[in-house]
């Protein structure tokens, strides 16, 4: 929760701003600040899924040694571990951004400084940010969805080992919201940022908004559906709506 609503005030905080005061400028020191927190962000949103999919993964397919195993240091040392490599991994690209020249063109065909269309205004060689994007950038996304993808795999070969139907829907009940968070987030994240930056365009805005500002925003909606409590609550809410409206 608080990742998600960082991240979000990473961003629209700044648009909303240039909205209200026609002013669509951002000076170079805010840019920089921007793109190092929507890194770190993005990249703790991702780490965070990988550690809710272990959780789960110790839930389903290992219950007697989750209470031993889950215990709240590992699970701080997980949070830790997460918050060290994503901030190092936003600090080596904005100190990679800083070094480039930046000529004539200042516009930046974005709601907020997205890396790869400010890349695109330098004009200086981009040849090291570039493949340190695609080198480290690429690491820090394949291994956690291949993390999240191996957890499922074991998730859902031993879901299919449970005899009674009750239990195959409580285990799927358990990972449903975190499978639909995931599709949503690396799903937007895939279609921009896993292609060279030269093939960026402003169409490429729409799906920036899906993971920075309708994930973060549906996140609360979609795990608080699994809570039994929250269901009744809501069910009563609509039976009471439509009992009045009658």
């Amino acid at each position: 929760s608080f990742v998600d609503i960082c991240f979000s005030s990473v961003t629209i905080p700044k648009m909303l701003v240039n909205h209200i005061t026609r002013s669509n400028s951002i000076s170079y020191v805010e840019c920089m600040m921007q793109m190092y927190f929507f890194i770190t962000f993005i990249n703790m949103d991702g780490f965070l899924l990988v550690v809710m999919a272990y959780d789960r993964y110790m839930a389903i397919c290992r219950p007697l040694h989750y209470i031993t195993v889950m215990r709240p240091g590992l699970c701080i040392l997980l949070v830790a571990i997460s918050w060290v490599i994503t901030n190092l991994h936003a600090l080596l690209h904005t100190l990679l951004m800083a070094q480039l020249s930046f000529c004539a063109d200042n516009i930046i065909p974005h709601f907020f400084c997205d890396p790869y269309p400010v890349r695109k205004l330098s004009c200086s060689d981009t040849y090291i940010s570039d493949l340190m994007v695609f080198t480290v950038g690429g690491v820090l996304f394949v291994t956690p969805f291949t993390c999240i993808a191996i957890s499922y795999v074991f998730i859902f070969s031993n879901v299919m080992k449970i005899p009674s139907t009750q239990g195959i829907q409580k285990a799927l009940s358990t990972c449903g919201s975190h499978l639909t968070v995931v599709s949503l987030f690396y799903g937007a994240i895939m279609g921009i940022y896993l292609r060279p930056s030269s093939s960026y365009s402003a169409v490429d805005t729409v799906a920036t908004v899906i993971f920075t500002v309708v994930t973060p925003m549906l996140n609360p909606f979609i795990y608080s559906l699994r809570n039994q409590d929250m269901k009744v609550a809501l069910w009563r809410l609509v039976l009471t709506k439509i009992l009045s409206s009658k």
